[in-house]
């Protein structure tokens, strides 16, 4: 096993109550491009429990190759090489895609590259596709706790860019882009895992 393999306490925290909630989402085969793949530790674990899908991890340039630590000591069949992926940019290193999922990156990713997630998934994605957003979210202008509020004022004084999103300006971008809303999960530690359906 490798010795250097990154390590997120917070990915090995939410990692099974993330599986629990996707595995009702992601039922059919398929290929699901994980944006933001960081340590892999996600990858893995939802790979190795949902061996139908196919797991395709991805960051942007630069980062792409961080899980490969814990995607190659997996030996995991369904889990492809990570590619790079700037949402941002015109051309997406896959063309088809079956689903979506992303973890704690809405909030890191300026607007403008929430929106381009969104409308770069929908172009790769058929009807009734799904899309899963996992992270804080706040509310109609407010956070759902006192620790997001803290998290959303470091992430403003980290880089203006970043904050936590709020689900209003989120709908309004699915209505333009071509995404409904099919269910909003409460997951522990204030968080939420959102399932979005192609229209």
């Amino acid at each position: 096993m490798a010795l250097d393999k990154p390590f997120s306490q917070a990915c090995e925290n939410n990692k099974q109550p993330i599986l629990d909630c996707i595995r009702e989402t992601f039922t059919s085969p398929g290929t699901i491009l994980e944006i933001g793949s960081g340590t892999g530790q996600h990858a893995v674990h939802f790979a190795a429990a949902l061996p139908h899908l196919v797991w395709q991890p991805s960051d942007r340039p630069g980062a792409s190759q961080h899980c490969l630590g814990w995607i190659r000591d997996s030996d995991l069949a369904n889990i492809r090489p990570p590619v790079e992926l700037d949402v941002a940019s015109g051309s997406w290193p896959v063309d088809s895609i079956d689903g979506a999922y992303s973890a704690n990156t809405a909030h890191i990713m300026a607007w403008e590259e929430v929106e381009a997630m969104f409308s770069g998934l929908v172009k790769r994605m058929d009807t009734e596709a799904p899309f899963c957003l996992y992270g804080p979210f706040s509310y109609g202008g407010t956070h759902t706790s006192d620790s997001n509020r803290q998290f959303d004022r470091h992430l403003r004084t980290q880089a203006p860019h970043m904050g936590i999103r709020d689900m209003d300006d989120l709908l309004k971008l699915a209505d333009r882009t071509g995404f409904r809303l099919e269910s909003d999960n409460p997951l522990p530690a204030n968080n939420r895992l959102l399932v979005w359906r192609k229209l």
